[in-house]
């Protein structure tokens, strides 16, 4: 490990909450919402204690994921000095990695925890989704072959991110699956994994240099700005039959202030000079899924 960098470590609140990427951390929080909004929008009674428990709980396997990812990657030499992206704790000598393993660890503990709790509540459905999203969350970094090294991140994180986040939480509301939950899912998910691309994107040449295939690799630096585009811009389709479903196809009017951004998005990054300005391009595209979600919500609600 290089030696610290005392002049810029943060305080120790603002180190940890910096371990955790609490930019991208919306990612689990909002798809929870959204299905429990259409819990709602379908005739459910609203049950605090799981939707709150599902909150955390999702919220504290993204940290858990974050933390490992930040303790995988510097055991495996891949956050050195040219990194591009935001800095990570464990490869600036700011914690140590025992340190930060323990962290990933008490985070996955405490969602196992909250688990427990859901699934006494929701029944074998949650215990399937809770097991599969810890095991999910480890495999992203851990292992010998790491999701997050392979041309399966982006569809990681739509599953988790997406279908299992708003279906599960919709379930634990209405006691049923649902396959407007389902689109719902994908819908939020697809933003979820243009994020992930974006970063694949920005790190293209250090990956191929290092042989890690992601999914940017595979597809070589065009194809995969044209699938972001796609991944942005999908979701307004997807949720049309949602809408015609609930009977309230006008409520996508709703939607229309979060379709502009995404048109901004999708246009700036098919130019956009790969480097630290994507940084920036990964935090407007998680706002924009906070957006979407926002106005899902009310739009399911109205």
């Amino acid at each position: 490990m290089r030696p610290p960098d005392t002049a810029m470590r943060p305080g120790r609140l603002a180190l940890w909450w910096l371990a955790i990427r609490p930019r991208t951390l919306t990612l689990s929080a909002v798809p929870v919402g959204v299905g429990t909004a259409l819990a709602l929008a379908e005739g459910a009674a609203l049950a605090w204690a799981p939707l709150l428990v599902a909150l955390a709980s999702a919220m504290l396997i993204q940290a858990g994921t974050n933390l490992h990812n930040d303790f995988a990657d510097f055991q495996r030499g891949n956050d050195g000095p040219a990194r591009l992206g935001p800095a990570r704790i464990t490869a600036a000598g700011w914690a140590t990695p025992e340190q930060v393993r323990r962290a990933a660890i008490l985070s996955f503990a405490a969602a196992f925890a909250g688990g427990v709790y859901l699934a006494v509540a929701g029944g074998w459905p949650i215990v399937v989704i809770g097991v599969l999203s810890l095991a999910a969350g480890w495999a992203y970094s851990g292992g010998p072959r790491p999701l997050s090294h392979s041309a399966f991140g982006e569809v990681f994180v739509l599953a988790f991110f997406g279908l299992a986040a708003v279906a599960g939480s919709h379930y634990l509301q209405s006691g049923r699956l649902s396959r407007l939950a389902l689109l719902a899912g994908i819908a939020l998910g697809a933003h979820a994994a243009a994020v992930l691309l974006v970063n694949n994107v920005r790190d293209l040449e250090a990956d191929c240099a290092a042989g890690r295939r992601t999914l940017a690799a595979w597809l070589g630096d065009r194809p995969a700005r044209r699938l972001y585009a796609l991944l942005m811009l999908a979701p307004f389709a997807l949720l049309l039959p949602l809408m015609l479903e609930l009977h309230a196809p006008s409520r996508l009017f709703v939607l229309l202030p979060a379709l502009l951004p995404c048109l901004a998005l999708a246009r700036q990054f098919a130019s956009l000079p790969r480097g630290r300005l994507m940084n920036r391009q990964l935090a407007r595209t998680a706002q924009a899924q906070v957006l979407l979600g926002v106005l899902l919500g009310v739009a399911l609600l109205v």
